[in-house]
């Protein structure tokens, strides 16, 4: 099934917005977090903490291991598109460093990456020195990095990183839909964004699709759908599958993806991210379905054979697997979008700072961050 998104068109299963959002000042009270919403970024957090490194013969394994070939070939096509030789990189909610090897087929030139979950950042580190089990034969990596590990949904970037932006590109891989727990923390994923990319930086991402989680909602007699991999639970509270377009944070459902996902996430309704995200100087290039964009890019030469080497699909050759007809359907669920900050670059400016980074990463190199900075 292959699906169009409406780039220019405020409608969808929300409906347009009632009111365009104002701009928090900084300082606003509303940037600080309650008590529930700091347990569920915590509660995020831990599952992600807790999930081991896997050797290549478990990864191998997986019940969705085409599923996430597909997304690393959707995360390789946005780095190759939007990323140039040499380019600071801030790669939020970076996880275990899953991107690094993308990252530096790219040849960036600088990489500050951010996670929550301390587990996922000491995992990050590792696999950065090459001290991963199933990274033991590769070099070590290109370019100077530095790990933070906080909460980039809460915390002020700007000033933890004044010596080291601005970026030139901004990465956020299947994590901006945890942001959307309040309008507080939404508003603060994008200033930090905002704040941080220079002038014509480029913010790259993917993120599941609002308009078709609650398309498959509506299409189901009870409160859960999925299939023989994933499945979405929403609670009772929205038995009337409606949600009110004057308040679309908070919107909260159970996910769980066999072998990856298996905590609370939140609805983005994309009409509403693309009309904050131009609040902050960051405007839409495109947002395309998983679906459309496999469609699209498969046509270019350069993305197919890096399909073939990556084995969603295949080799072309003797390995006919492929994805499953319910991993293709829990693609689905997911978009990829750009952005781009507004203004030029400056040509004359000076190269920045980035004398923070390293190009070995030992534990107290990390550096903890927490609360309003």
């Amino acid at each position: 099934m292959k699906r169009g998104y409406q780039e220019s068109s405020s409608s969808g299963s929300f409906g347009p917005p009632q009111s365009k959002f104002k701009y928090n000042p900084e300082g606003d009270a509303q940037f600080l977090e309650d008590d529930s919403t700091k347990m569920f970024a915590r509660k995020v957090a831990d599952h992600y903490s807790s999930r081991t490194n896997q050797t290549l013969e478990e990864r191998e394994a997986s019940p969705i291991i085409h599923l996430k070939k597909l997304n690393n070939w959707i995360k390789s096509v946005l780095i190759q598109l939007y990323t140039k030789k040499g380019d600071a990189v801030l790669d939020l909610a970076c996880g275990k460093g899953g991107d690094l090897i993308k990252w530096d087929k790219a040849k960036i030139g600088y990489y500050v990456g951010i996670d929550i979950a301390d587990g996922s950042i000491e995992d990050c580190r590792t696999r950065y020195n090459g001290d991963a089990d199933h990274h033991q034969r590769r070099k070590k990596f290109s370019f100077p990095a530095r790990l933070i590990c906080g909460d980039c949904f809460e915390v002020r970037l700007d000033k933890v990183l004044a010596d080291d932006a601005p970026f030139d590109v901004c990465s956020c891989q299947f994590a901006m839909h945890y942001s959307w727990s309040t309008e507080a923390r939404a508003r603060r994923a994008l200033a930090n964004v905002s704040a941080l990319l220079r002038p014509g930086g480029i913010f790259i991402g993917t993120m599941p699709d609002g308009n078709v989680i609650v398309k498959k909602l509506r299409e189901v007699d009870g409160m859960t759908f999925g299939n023989s991999v994933y499945w979405i639970r929403f609670d009772e509270e929205f038995e009337n599958k409606k949600f009110k377009s004057s308040n679309p944070f908070g919107i909260k459902y159970k996910f769980h993806l066999e072998d990856a996902v298996d905590c609370p996430e939140w609805i983005v309704p994309f009409h509403v991210f693309k009309s904050m995200a131009e609040e902050y100087d960051l405007e839409l290039i495109f947002a395309k379905n998983a679906h459309v964009f496999v469609d699209e890019y498969l046509k270019k030469p350069e993305f197919i054979e890096l399909m073939r080497r990556l084995g969603a699909l295949g080799d072309g050759k003797d390995d006919q697997s492929t994805l499953s007809p319910d991993e293709w359907d829990a693609a689905y669920l997911y978009l990829a979008f750009v952005l781009r900050k507004r203004g030029q670059p400056d040509q004359t400016q000076v190269s920045i700072r980035r004398d923070k980074g390293k190009m070995h990463l030992l534990k107290e190199d990390i550096m903890y961050i927490s609360g309003q900075v």
